[in-house]
Order: C-alpha cells, then sequence, then structure tokens
C-alpha cells in the first residue's frame, strides 16, 4: 500500500476524493500492527471497520481475525473494495452508513473512519457495547474525549464517554498519512468500556439533553444554567423551579467545574 496504489486506485474508478465527507485515505501500513496489538486482536473475533474505503486496512485485519465487516458508504468506493477484497472469504463488504445499516454481530472496531464521522460513531459503538474499539481520529476529537475537568476541551461528550468507557490516547498519527493530506494530524484512540460503570444514571436520553444544554452555559452558575432548561423540559414554572433549584447539589457551581460524578447526581436529583 502506498500512494501511488491510493492515485492508481483513485483514478481507475474515476474517484475525486471529497472533503466534505473526509475522504483521506491512509496511506501507511506500519500503523496497522499497532492497531490490531491495542485491540488485542484474536482468531476468533469479528472487526467493524467503519469507512473502509479501498480495504487495505480490512485485508490486513482478515489474515488476523475470524471475520472483517468492512462498510463503506460511497458507491464508487464501495464497488472499488468489493474489487479489493474479492480473494478474501472472510471480510463481508457492506454498502451503506455505518449508522444507519443493519449489521452483522460484531465484538471489536479498528478503523480511520472520516473526521465527520467520530463523534456519532463513538456513541454508536458504545451503544453495542463491544470489548473495545481502536480509532485513528482527529487529535482535537481525541483530546475532547479525554479532556480533564475544567479545561477547554472539557464537553458534554467528555462526560458521556466517561461514564461508558475508558478513554487511552495512545499513538500520534501525523497528517501526512494520509492523502489526500487532511489539515490536522490525528491520535490512535482505545475505547473500552468499563467492567463496573463509576456512576450511573436513571435517565440516558435526559442525561444526555443536560448536558448539551449545561455546556452551552458552561460560565454560568448552575441556578441560572438550568432554568430555561428544566421548565422547558420537566414542564415546570418559574415558581417551581426557584423552590427546588436550591435543594440541588452543586447549585452554586458553573458546569466548567463539575465532574461527571457531579453532573451524574444532578441529573438524578432533577429526575426524582
Amino acid at each position: 500500500m502506498s500512494i501511488e496504489e491510493t492515485q492508481k486506485l483513485l483514478q481507475t474508478f474515476q474517484i475525486t476524493p471529497n472533503k466534505l465527507l473526509g475522504q483521506n485515505f491512509m496511506v501507511e501500513p506500519t500503523f496497522y500492527p499497532k492497531l490490531t496489538n491495542y485491540a488485542e486482536l484474536t482468531s476468533s473475533d469479528v472487526v467493524l471497520d467503519a469507512g473502509a474505503g479501498f480495504g487495505f486496512l480490512s485485508r490486513f485485519l482478515a489474515d488476523k481475525c475470524k471475520r472483517v465487516i468492512a462498510v463503506e458508504k460511497d458507491p464508487q468506493i464501495t464497488l472499488a473494495l468489493h474489487q479489493q477484497t474479492r480473494n478474501f472469504n472472510n471480510i463481508t463488504v457492506i454498502k451503506g452508513d455505518v449508522l444507519k445499516t443493519d449489521l452483522p454481530d460484531f465484538n471489536k472496531a479498528i478503523a480511520a473512519p472520516p473526521y465527520y464521522l467520530s463523534s456519532k460513531l463513538v456513541l454508536f459503538l458504545l451503544k453495542h457495547n463491544i470489548d473495545c474499539s481502536v480509532l485513528i481520529v482527529q487529535k482535537e476529537f481525541a483530546n475532547r474525549l479525554a479532556a480533564e475537568v475544567g479545561s477547554e476541551d472539557y464537553s458534554w461528550l467528555t462526560v458521556i464517554i466517561y461514564q461508558k468507557a475508558q478513554v487511552e490516547l495512545l499513538d500520534f498519527v501525523p497528517k501526512d498519512m494520509f492523502y489526500p493530506q487532511p489539515e490536522v494530524d490525528s491520535v490512535i484512540l482505545r475505547i473500552k468500556p468499563w467492567q463496573t460503570l463509576p456512576f450511573t444514571v436513571k435517565d440516558d436520553l435526559f442525561f444526555e439533553q443536560m448536558l448539551k444544554w449545561l455546556f452551552t452555559e458552561r460560565h454560568k452558575k448552575l441556578s441560572n444554567a438550568l432554568e430555561s432548561f428544566v421548565k422547558n423540559t420537566l414542564k415546570m414554572n418559574k415558581q417551581d423551579f426557584q423552590k427546588i433549584i436550591k435543594t440541588l447539589p452543586y447549585h452554586e457551581m458553573r458546569p466548567r467545574e463539575l465532574t461527571p460524578e457531579n453532573f451524574g447526581a444532578l441529573a438524578n436529583a432533577l429526575t426524582n
């Protein structure tokens, strides 16, 4: 695999990489053994390769696991993917949006997905409760997932992921490892569901909605930041809100200061 091979495939199948779809193809195979090692890949694993592109990674994985589910959304690239993997009877190629397509069961994910897909894919994989995910993602996105409380990168997504899984940033992947070269560098990210959750919430949907709202008001005191959200979501008038706000934990703090556990306790208090 090389830049020349990728360019040849693009020319053969008359494909122009779409920047908006994040079509940057990895052209450095030396990272592939790292991905499989970090995923502790075995011959019994079924692996999802989301955004499989021309199948270079899928072919590497196929020699080391039971089956690879290679999903690609772009119809033209899928034609090339079929051709590139035709000699592998343990690669299943699926054309479609990985988030919306019916997929066979899999227990691990190893992929270099398009950047635009990263956050939705991570949440999607957590809902599947698989053994682990090892992904090459945009460096800035990875920093958000592993951010410290109070930092600029600390976000609703940081909290959601922390509640479900352990996040590790493992290796730096420079942007010249891709063709066409993206504007930013990447990292290898490993996500493993917790054996025991650090905290539980009574209502996952409410928890996520609350977090998304509060991080748009991250610098306000909770007593102010929560008012519109609580009145709209819980159908509460201003008078009732004023009665409960002082009974809520951390009401004098600001969202940027709260730990994930604090957010869990706040959500559970509101849904009582």
